[in-house]
């Protein structure tokens, strides 16, 4: 992710992504000046959120900038595309990532899943992410850590190998490589290169069909969806995310175990974009 655009897309439309704290820093515009300096020069541009399911705010953020850049363009000019992939689909990626890190282990080799910190909601969606991973594998230890928040990775490391793990692997459960860590195995990146360009080019396809179906740029939807969103964690995230740091275990809850069950079918589906 060097530039902000990604290749051919639609005909006559560029295909440009943004990012958030699930992307390298600097390597994509981020919504605001950085997006809106992209666009300029590209009046036919459709834009791909490139978040794996834990930045919700990014699209809403971004469908501000992208009207802003499209006063006094015309209707359709720029699109907003649907994020790179959920919250399911980031289960289904990991638990691909995790079977190959585990594969060749023995039973006392640990998966510690490390994304850049966010806000408190996007945290704990990773810890949610984590028991579903767990959950669906019965991988005797799936932890998490955080690069500049909390866990760090050298607690992380240390939890693992006081729960029991001989070996630690550092599963990279974002777009941001894990940092290198002494004494621990890094897993490679969680979606290759073609299959992340492959992904941005579907979701900018999906959001041109839609334009030329329903007349829908995306801009209002992603906002709807943001407030929406907003509202249902100030009630289920209002109970406290306990940082004991038992992942596995404690910063789940009974919610996240209704979960488990009902994004069985979807998960299938979701692991084999991650191969």
């Amino acid at each position: 992710m060097t530039a902000p655009s990604r290749g051919a897309g639609p005909p006559g439309r560029a295909v440009v992504t943004v990012g958030g704290h699930e992307c390298p820093a600097g390597e994509t515009p981020g919504p605001g000046r950085a997006l809106a300096a992209a666009l300029r020069g590209r009046p036919r541009a459709v834009v791909v959120p490139m978040t794996l399911g834990r930045d919700p705010v990014l699209a809403a953020a971004a469908a501000q900038t992208i009207g802003w850049a499209a006063r006094g363009g015309t209707s359709g000019d720029l699109l907003l595309a649907g994020p790179l992939g959920t919250v399911t689909h980031l289960v289904g990626w990991l638990r691909a990532a995790v079977v190959r890190a585990l594969r060749g282990g023995d039973s006392g080799r640990a998966a510690l899943l490390v994304a850049p910190a966010g806000r408190p909601e996007d945290d704990a969606e990773l810890c949610k992410v984590a028991r579903l991973v767990w959950r669906h594998l019965r991988a005797p230890w799936v932890e998490v850590a955080f690069s500049g928040g909390e866990p760090e990775v050298p607690e992380g490391v240390d939890r693992c190998r006081r729960l029991g793990a001989r070996e630690v692997v550092l599963v990279p459960a974002s777009l941001v490589p894990p940092p290198q860590w002494d004494g621990a195995l890094t897993a490679p990146p969680l979606l290759g290169t073609a299959a992340l360009d492959a992904l941005v080019r579907e979701r900018a396809a999906e959001a041109e069909r839609r334009w030329h179906r329903d007349g829908d740029d995306g801009l209002a939807a992603a906002a709807a969806h943001h407030h929406g969103h907003r509202h249902d964690h100030g009630h289920r995230h209002d109970h406290d995310h306990q940082r004991d740091h038992d992942h596995r275990h404690v910063a789940v809850g009974h919610v996240h175990d209704a979960c488990a069950e009902t994004t069985e079918p979807s998960l299938r589906g979701a692991a084999v974009h991650g191969r």
